[in-house]
């Protein structure tokens, strides 16, 4: 199997298996008891979640852990509309579909929600921002910080001073970011900050909100966990697990050179294709640096992704046609849509996206493959 699909999910490390196999055996006490298991439990899960501040450069007790980054987004923006006066939330149309969705309830609840433009290079018009937070009715914004889809990087930093200077709360959704590249949140001018530890290679089943000292938030979820922010007893296994990968992370952070080698790999892989497949063309943006390192969205023309995605899974080859939350749909990504990008590449577009240690050797089988699967699928169409 090649896998490329790291974007949906990334496989835990040997190190996280190990430590979660040993929490279930050793500290399956609840954490809120008072008897010494119960506190030995509470004391792995708060060295775990001194791990993960320290991935993103945050004080631990500024970390809530969730069941989900869904979870934890849902907390953030829910959380941080119950507590202000104002009631407009502001986003785009290419945010993952946990946000989009929530948004979509809103409005379907009578609340305004206001979207940014997209360009087509699926990139926020900074520009628009300040004509939306005009009004004075904003209560938050929240923006994607990299795309699940194509890797674009949203401008954070000029987004967040925008926000700041109108006194907004600001949240992005880092999902994509964290684990991949370096964070320090103490440099941002963000307010909340959501991640996921299986975007990371550790376990599903444990997300984050990091919110700011200082920044109100109401719970979504009532109980006396979390110091009272986050119900629910906490999942300590997956927890413990979340912090060896957030400490493997930080190691393989520290290392930029490592960063750059598996850009080079992603790169060899697209400009492969463009080479096998003259009418594709990369959706997202194409400048250095304007993408995360291991993303790559590629439409071809005429053909439908769905049917292009069996073949290649039929062959070994793991990829998605977009999220892996909007598996099964055969319309087109809402991501690419808001893009503009045109339905004849939109239809027949796939996600690639490498992990620490995919290889110059597996993109290349799997460039192979592919295009072994572009000219069958291609010989079947009308000429």
């Amino acid at each position: 199997m090649i896998y490329l699909d790291h974007n949906a999910t990334t496989p835990p490390s040997p190190a996280v298996c190990e430590a979660i196999g040993q929490a279930l055996c050793k500290y399956w006490h609840n954490p809120s008891s008072l008897h010494r298991p119960g506190q030995e439990a509470r004391h792995a899960i708060e060295l775990a979640r001194r791990e993960i501040a320290e991935l993103i450069g945050a004080r631990p007790r500024e970390v809530i852990l969730t069941g989900s980054g869904t979870e934890a987004l849902d907390l953030s923006i829910r959380g941080s509309l119950a507590v202000c006066s104002k009631a407009v939330l502001v986003t785009d149309k290419a945010e993952h579909s946990a946000v989009r969705k929530l948004a979509e309830s809103f409005e379907a609840e009578g609340r305004e929600v206001r979207y940014l433009p997209i360009d087509r290079q699926g990139l926020i018009v900074t520009g628009a921002l300040e004509e939306l937070l005009e009004p004075g009715d904003v209560a938050m914004v929240s923006i994607q910080w990299a795309n699940n889809e194509t890797g674009a990087i949203q401008p954070i930093h000029t987004l967040g001073e925008i926000c700041k200077k109108a006194g907004v709360v600001f949240h992005t959704d880092a999902t994509q970011w964290v684990g991949k590249m370096p964070t320090d949140v103490r440099t941002l001018p963000v307010d909340m900050m959501t991640g996921s530890a299986h975007k990371f290679y550790g376990p599903k089943g444990v997300g984050f909100l990091w919110i700011r000292s200082g920044i109100g938030c109401k719970p979504t979820l009532m109980g006396s966990q979390e110091l009272g922010r986050r119900g629910g007893t906490e999942n300590t296994p997956g927890i413990i697990g979340a912090g060896i990968a957030a400490r493997e992370s930080r190691e393989w952070l520290a290392d930029e050179s490592l960063r750059q080698r598996q850009r080079a790999i992603r790169d060899r892989f697209e400009r492969t294709m463009l080479e096998l497949h003259p009418g594709a063309k990369v959706n997202g943006p194409t400048e250095p640096g304007a993408r995360v390192w291991n993303t790559t969205n590629i439409g071809f023309p005429r053909l439908e992704g769905q049917a292009l995605l069996l073949a290649l899974s039929e062959r070994g080859v793991c990829v998605s046609g977009g999220s892996a939350c909007a598996s099964g749909s055969i319309e087109p990504s809402p991501v690419l849509v808001a893009m503009n990008v045109p339905e004849a590449y939109a239809h027949g577009s796939l996600r690639f996206s490498i992990g620490r240690h995919t290889t110059e050797a597996e993109v290349d089988e799997a460039a192979g493959i592919l295009g072994e699967c572009l000219q069958r699928l291609s010989a079947t169409l009308p000429v």
